[in-house]
């Protein structure tokens, strides 16, 4: 392995990381909301992830801007892992909603919710 990859990995401390959130916030081809809105998502959440010291010093949520998660409607889009959760309208608002509920107290935001395909078929 390189040398100039450990030492990234190593500065971005990415094995102390407990989740990844991937945020579609500013897609090439923007279908699942407008650039500003998607955009405005994305700058709420590097600010408040760092405010709240959960992206710096103690690393526990490292991010993501995605470009595109597939799902082209009701964004921004965002799916946190290890988790496999996946929520819509991630506006900063639930944004919010989603960083002190699920983030911070393992409680995911049930009405941000996009169903799993195993809670369709249960229905």
């Amino acid at each position: 392995m390189p040398d100039s990859l450990t030492n990234i990995a190593t500065e971005l401390k990415l094995s102390t990381y407990q989740r990844h959130l991937f945020l579609c916030a500013t897609p090439t081809k923007p279908k699942c909301c407008r650039p500003e809105a998607g955009a405005a998502s994305w700058q709420f959440l590097k600010s408040r992830l760092k405010e709240l010291n959960l992206a710096d010093p103690h690393q526990l949520v490292h991010r993501t801007k995605a470009d595109c998660l597939r799902i082209c409607v009701n964004g921004p889009i965002a799916v946190i892992y290890p988790d496999r959760i996946w929520y819509h309208s991630c506006t900063p608002e639930n944004l919010e909603r989603i960083i002190q509920s699920h983030l911070l107290n393992n409680t995911p935001v049930q009405d941000l919710l996009i169903p799993k395909q195993s809670d369709l078929t249960n229905s």
